[in-house]
Parts: structure tokens; sequence; C-alpha cells
């Protein structure tokens, strides 16, 4: 059923056309693309987001390109939600990588027949710290990989590293054990020793790798076929390595003023531009036109 939907028309015309055929979305041997009817001949849709430059319209992105927050930790400590990607890539800019992990067809069930959508899986990772999981379902697989990397950009979070036994080097891996779940997936990361390396299945091992983890040990169960939900419960785990209070955290807290506490009068200068000052035709203190009763009316 999946693929009689995806394949629009797969049969259309009959067994003996060849390569002419209009199944598999695009037009066969007759170059109409990949895109379903051929929308992408040549009009350029990709690269206009990147000559753009970025006009901040949050406070946080404000203070970010003004240079009063000077790292992503700042805003991590404070707990600031982030409403523009552009902010992490201020920040981590050409060290972010991503990745599709996998994209998939979904369809819906509709009196005219099934709709179908293409959703989208991608990581972005740093390979130091950070990394973000994004999900995008759209009508073109372009369009959803897109919004599936805005999204993971987002979403990254700090990666909490640490030791398995004496504190020498680097820190390599997970601080302690550590479980996530989506679905019926559960995935459970334990610290392991320098040199073990990342001893997991082909899904976190690449999530593993773009958070700047170097040996895990990992236990999966469930449906882990299901590769979405394998992959969130992954992004879970590491994500819920700061939620535990250890040694090294009992100093005491110094406390500061948030970013936008500090930074208020720079916050409360308007940035929008001053709005032009209205025609004296249709200002009330302008006089009347000359040989124009006052009764009459003007527009």
């Amino acid at each position: 059923m999946g693929d009689a939907g995806g394949e629009r028309g797969g049969f259309r015309g009959g067994f003996g056309r060849g390569g002419r055929g209009r199944g598999d979305r695009g037009r066969g041997d007759r170059g109409r693309g990949d895109r379903g009817r051929g929308r992408g001949r040549g009009r350029g849709r990709g690269g206009k987001d990147e000559d753009k430059v970025w006009t901040p319209v949050t406070k946080l992105g404000r203070l970010v390109k003004d240079g009063k927050i000077k790292t992503l930790e700042q805003i991590y400590l404070f707990a600031l939600p982030i409403k523009e990607y552009q902010i992490v890539d201020f920040f981590l800019g050409p060290k972010l990588k991503d990745e599709v992990m996998k994209i998939m067809s979904v369809q819906k069930q509709t009196r005219a027949g099934q709709r179908t959508r293409f959703k989208a899986f991608v990581v972005v990772g740093d390979q130091d710290g950070h990394v973000g999981l994004g999900v995008k379902c759209s009508k073109e697989a372009a369009t959803a990989i897109r919004g599936a990397i805005i999204l993971a950009k987002l979403s990254v979070l700090p990666v909490r590293r640490g030791f398995w036994g004496a504190r020498i080097g680097r820190p390599h891996t997970v601080p302690t054990k550590v479980t996530g779940k989506c679905g019926s997936v559960t995935v459970r990361m334990v610290p392991a020793p320098k040199g073990t390396g990342l001893v997991a299945a082909r899904v976190p091992k690449k999530l593993l790798q773009f958070a700047g983890l170097e040996d895990v040990y990992t236990q999966s169960r469930g449906s882990t076929k299901t590769l979405g939900n394998f992959v969130k419960a992954t992004f879970f785990a590491i994500s819920a390595s700061y939620g535990f209070l250890t040694p090294e955290l009992w100093k005491e807290t110094e406390f500061t003023k948030a970013p936008y506490q500090e930074f208020t009068d720079f916050l409360a200068k308007s940035t929008k531009v001053p709005a032009a000052a209205a025609p004296a035709a249709f200002s009330a203190s302008a006089p009347k036109p000359v040989g124009v009763a006052p009764s009459d009316k003007v527009y």
C-alpha cells in the first residue's frame, strides 16, 4: 500500500512504454527531475537563505548578535529558549555537522485517495559536547531535510562528559549510567574505560560521535528497527546526562543576573524604523483645499 501511494500512477499507459513510465516520483528517462512533476527545473530555489543577512527578531538574538552573550553555555545556564537557529550557527558555525539518519514516506487517507509526505530525521553536532535532533515532515524530501536541520539546530543540547576511572586527560565517556525511552525502545548507556570505543548499533553510534563521546557501552531493548524511536531514545538518554548531581557540582552557586536583566537598557532601545509622517491631506490640522465647501468630504 505504501509503494502504491508513493508512485503516482506507476502503471499508467500499460507495461510496454519502457523507461517512460511515471512511477517512482520521476518521469523515467525523460529528465523531469526527482520532484514528482519537475518543479525544480532551473528556478534556483536553493541558496536564498545563505545570502540573507541575519536580522534578529528575539531579545536573545539581539544580545547574541551584539556580542553581549559570549557562549552557548550562558544561554543554557539560564535555560533561555532558543527560537532562532542562527544563534546556534553564530556560536558553533563551521564546526556543526549534520547527517540525515532516515527519510521515510508517511501517508494519510483522504477522500481523494492517499496523501503521501516525507519525514526526515536529521542529527547535528560539533563532536565537542553539543548535539541536536530534528524531525520534519513535508511534501518534498528536500524541504523536509531543510526543516529537520533547522529544528535540530534549535534543539541543540549540552552533553555532559566524564571519566570511567582516574581523572586523567580529557573527559571521554558518560559520567553516570543514563537511560532514555521512546515508544517501546529503551536505550541505556554505561561508562566505559579508555580505548573501549563506542559499543553501539549504527544509529546510536552516530549520535554519540556527534556528541563527542569516545567510550560508551550501550544496551537497547524494544523494537529498535523503528529508527525514529531508536534515535529519539538515544537523544533523550544523552540529554539526561546533566540531570545527575555529583560531588563535583556541590560547589556553592554564585548567583548572577540573567542576560535579560543585565542588559535591560540595551533591550529597551527600539530597533523599529520610525513610521513616516502622515500626508498633510489626511491630517486633522491641515488646511482644507480652496474652493471646497465645508460640508463636502475630501478623500
